[in-house]
């Protein structure tokens, strides 16, 4: 009865021991299946858009991180951001991560700043409005805060009149920009002045005293030669039948700002159109209108400075993306008639 009893202890023995490595293999099988899960995830090929606001702090990163599937644990990520004291070192802005990244990857990442930036055009010849709308087709940013930023009215521009602070029609450089996705509108609209600052910075202003205007009105020529002329060459041509005009006293008539008193663009003007009541009506009121109609680019500022040496008076669309120039009236009758016809 104690040999046998003692045999009895050692196959409990033996079958704890067993139990027990058996637990502990789990356990290591567990422990390796996790730290690989966490520390070394299957990434993904699909790329995933994070904005980091200024001042966020380590924590509310390793949220969104976690939300989007970049990291596997918030938990992990922000001990490890203590650990290595990176708290302070991540930069904001917009990035691109992939789901499944390895920590250090996204630290590294995080330290060097943001890597997502979009291309923003914005053509020759657009308003303040339609600018926004262009912005908010590209960018995380709503035409409305677009708007609003630009009407603050406290932005340094030079050649910006008193009276029309606030009013940033014509000075929003059309240009293609790279840039952050994400990002505040003021920071875009600041962007679109520094642009105009930039590319004007070399241009001679005081030719604008010797055409009879301020160098505000000579942005306000350029708005209405960037709406009128399709050809180049037709620039200074079209400068010089607006100064022309001026010096005569004569109503420009310019089409493109009866477009911009309008509430919406027309294919084609009426009569009806003609008689809008509005300070921007060049049929209506003699001089140039109150502001720029659109933002002009650099080729029609320079004409707005340097017209051409002619003296005409007329000109009429011929259908072909030009026009035809003239200073005798009967001459622009005959050939508008033509054309129409």
């Amino acid at each position: 009865m104690v040999v046998e009893m003692k045999d009895g202890g050692k196959d409990r023995r033996k079958w704890l021991i067993l139990g027990l490595v058996c637990g502990l293999v789990v356990i290591t099988v567990l422990f390796v299946a996790l730290f690989v899960h966490y520390f070394y995830p299957t990434r993904g090929d699909e790329p995933v858009q994070v904005f980091i606001g200024e001042g966020e702090s380590a924590s509310q990163i390793a949220d969104k991180l976690h939300q989007n599937g970049v990291i596997t644990s918030a938990t992990i990520f922000r001990f490890l951001s203590w650990l290595q004291g990176k708290q302070g070192d991540f930069k904001p802005g917009s990035y691109i991560f992939y789901t499944g990244m390895h920590y250090g990857e996204v630290f590294a990442m995080l330290e060097e700043g943001p890597n997502y930036r979009v291309r923003l055009t914005i053509p020759e010849g657009l308003t303040v409005e339609q600018t926004a709308a262009k912005v908010s087709q590209n960018m995380a940013v709503t035409e409305e805060d677009f708007l609003a930023a630009a009407a603050s009215g406290d932005y340094e521009v030079d050649l910006i009149t008193p009276e029309n602070q606030g009013n940033l029609e014509g000075f929003l450089f059309p240009k293609t920009y790279e840039l952050e996705a994400y990002g505040p509108a003021r920071e875009i609209v600041e962007m679109l002045l520094a642009q105009f600052e930039a590319e004007t910075a070399n241009l001679d202003w005081a030719k604008a005293g010797e055409l009879g205007v301020t160098p505000y009105g000579a942005v306000i020529v350029a708005s209405l030669i960037e709406r009128e002329a399709v050809l180049a060459e037709e620039r200074p041509l079209v400068a010089a039948v607006i100064y022309n005009r001026l010096r005569q006293d004569m109503l420009l008539q310019i089409d493109a700002t009866v477009q911009y008193a309008l509430p919406e663009w027309k294919e084609a003007l009426t009569y009806d159109d003609l008689e809008t009541p509005s300070p921007y009506n060049t049929y209506l009121h003699k001089g140039l209108p109150p502001s720029p109609i659109c933002s002009p680019g650099l080729a029609s500022i320079e004409a707005a400075l340097s017209p051409a040496d002619v003296d005409y008076l007329y000109y009429v669309a011929t259908g072909d993306g030009g026009h035809f120039f003239t200073s005798d009236y009967e001459e622009f009758l005959r050939v508008k008639e033509d054309v129409q016809n």
